[in-house]
């Protein structure tokens, strides 16, 4: 039998529910949280040494120089099959089209007359991109991280990935940034790419924000330099990936054991979770992911995934819902009647795939919307990826004699309840009083 546990809702209890939907423990907090702070205590102190030793150690690669020359950047684009570069130039278009129609707009209004209130774009002055490379290189994620970086115009481009065995950068990876026009590229991962970014180094500039997805360590090292006035913003917490399929007797099992395991065999730490109404699906599943799995490369870390997921079958359409928003899952897929019925009702997920022609594949890779998303329930709060996420948004106001005139005593006023009184002689002294 499938590694995929069923269990039926209505016979849980609620330690057992909540239990249920937990994510797997990555590490023990605490002893990552200070290896964290040794390495990026470690960065700071030594930079590039750092940086090169690092990769002896974790990647077990020896480099002479962490970033990655111009002549092996645009040497990539010559060394990867004409397929390879006809799906990234159609994946970074798609990703163009979408993130360039959302991006933030500015806004100008005349709240009353001699007033005016405005919002004016800028990008973030320097931009750190982390592109995971652990047990399989993902150019997909340069490009979701690139294209929106690019569009918002924003002046440095730090990318980092870890090198390869040999030292060497994946052609897939620089093959993007080459496509995007980006040049500062570093041959290092994990927590000390991070700190590289965030602090920077003899040759890696230090950057303001950084973004993408990553292990244990790439989070906690994300998190760590956001504490730090020093250190650099992040996007999100964005960590092991996982899915959740909600299904009812119109899915195909087929269909839906496909879309767990395209996330189950991201890594040992991934989690996945069916939610169904029949338990005929649930066997059904169970049964298709035991044959689905025996073809995969990667099934062995596919396999320990699913020991820390779950199938739960309801009895009620509603539960189906509730358990979706409680779990705010990082993929969601919708493979029920009416999906948009049921989106209407969903309040949080990352991105929603509605429908059994939309795989949670796609969006990981071509159809335009970005696969940086919130994961371990931050999508209760977090957003995914967008151009806006690039850019700072600045106010500003503009006040005419009148405008100040109309609206100067609703400040005097206030300013006098909160007993700020320099507040209020700022508009007295332009008043005349």
């Amino acid at each position: 039998m499938s590694a995929l546990k069923i269990h039926r809702w209505t016979s849980l209890q609620t330690d057992q529910r909540d239990a249920l939907l937990t994510r797997p423990l990555q590490r023990t907090q605490g002893d990552l949280a200070t290896k964290v702070a040794e390495i990026t205590a470690d960065v700071r102190r030594r930079g590039d040494q750092a940086l090169i030793d690092y990769a002896q150690r974790f990647d077990s690669a020896t480099i002479d120089s962490v970033v990655v020359g111009a002549a092996e950047i645009d040497a990539a684009r010559a060394t990867i099959s004409d397929d390879a570069h006809a799906a990234i130039t159609a994946a970074i278009a798609n990703v163009r089209a979408f993130h360039t129609v959302t991006q933030p707009t500015e806004a100008r209004v005349e709240t009353q007359p001699g007033v005016v209130c405005e919002r004016v774009v800028r990008p973030i002055d320097a931009v750190g991109l982390y592109v995971p490379a652990g047990t399989a290189p993902l150019p997909s994620a340069a490009i979701m991280l690139g294209v929106p970086a690019r569009l918002a115009n924003c002046p440095t481009i730090v990318m980092a990935s870890p090198p390869r065995a040999d030292g060497s950068m994946d052609p897939h990876v620089l093959a993007v940034a080459a496509e995007l026009g980006v040049t500062r590229v570093v041959r290092s991962g994990g927590a000390q790419a991070i700190a590289a970014m965030a602090y920077g180094t003899a040759s890696i500039p230090a950057v303001n924000k950084i973004f993408g997805p990553g292990n244990a360590f790439v989070t906690a090292a994300k998190q760590h330099v956001a504490a730090d006035a020093a250190g650099a913003a992040i996007d999100m917490p964005a960590g092991p990936s996982e899915v959740m399929v909600l299904a009812d007797d119109s899915a195909d099992p087929a269909f839906v054991a496909a879309d767990l395991l395209s996330q189950a065999e991201h890594g040992v730490d991934s989690q996945v979770i069916l939610v169904t109404t029949t338990s005929a699906l649930a066997i059904a599943v169970s049964e298709a992911i035991d044959d689905q799995l025996l073809g995969l490369s990667r099934r062995d870390i596919a396999a320990k995934a699913l020991a820390s997921s779950a199938t739960i079958v309801v009895s009620e359409r509603p539960d189906v819902i509730a358990i979706a928003n409680a779990y705010a899952p990082e993929h969601l897929i919708i493979q029920m009647n009416e999906p948009r019925d049921i989106l209407e009702q969903i309040r949080n997920a990352g991105s929603v795939f509605l429908g059994p022609w939309s795989p949670e594949s796609v969006g990981d890779y071509c159809s335009g919307t970005n696969h940086v998303l919130p994961t371990y329930g931050y999508a209760r709060s977090f957003s995914g990826l967008s151009s806006s996420d690039f850019c700072r948004q600045m106010t500003v106001q503009a006040l005419t004699r009148e405008g100040l005139e109309n609206i100067g005593p609703t400040a005097i006023t206030l300013a006098g309840i909160e007993g700020l009184d320099a507040h209020a002689n700022a508009v007295r002294l332009r008043l005349g009083e």
